[in-house]
């Protein structure tokens, strides 16, 4: 697996970034679990998911913070909080509201006490 520097930030990821959108919707929880071992095998260690990943929205971050246990310190974790999660005004967006509310629901469905990016 080949790195790059990630920015000036001294941190270097891997050149592939495993994106992780069909998780708990056409990727079921076993095959997931596949896919990350597989990549993390390959020397990869940066994953990207999204508040609105799965159904319900957020199943991707659920999955993955469960396969994740155990070996979180060696990956670069992205994610995002744009997307819809609910009907309601403020269910979406990039308000400072959204935000900080799905950053907080994030990381407790990742099950960490940190997102790198």
């Amino acid at each position: 697996m080949e790195y790059r520097q990630f920015g000036s930030t001294g941190v270097r990821v891997s050149e592939l970034c495993l994106g992780t959108m069909t998780f708990g919707r056409e990727t079921d929880d076993a095959v997931a679990r596949a896919i990350v071992d597989r990549f993390i095998e390959a020397g990869g260690n940066f994953i990207d998911t999204a508040n609105g990943y799965g159904n319900p929205p957020g199943r991707s971050e659920s999955i993955l913070g469960g396969l994740l246990n155990g070996r979180r310190d060696q990956i670069v974790l992205a994610t995002k909080v744009r997307f819809a999660i609910g009907d309601g005004p403020n269910d979406r967006g990039l308000s400072r509201r959204h935000i900080r509310q799905q950053c907080e629901a994030s990381l407790r469905r990742l099950r960490t006490d940190w997102i790198d990016l």
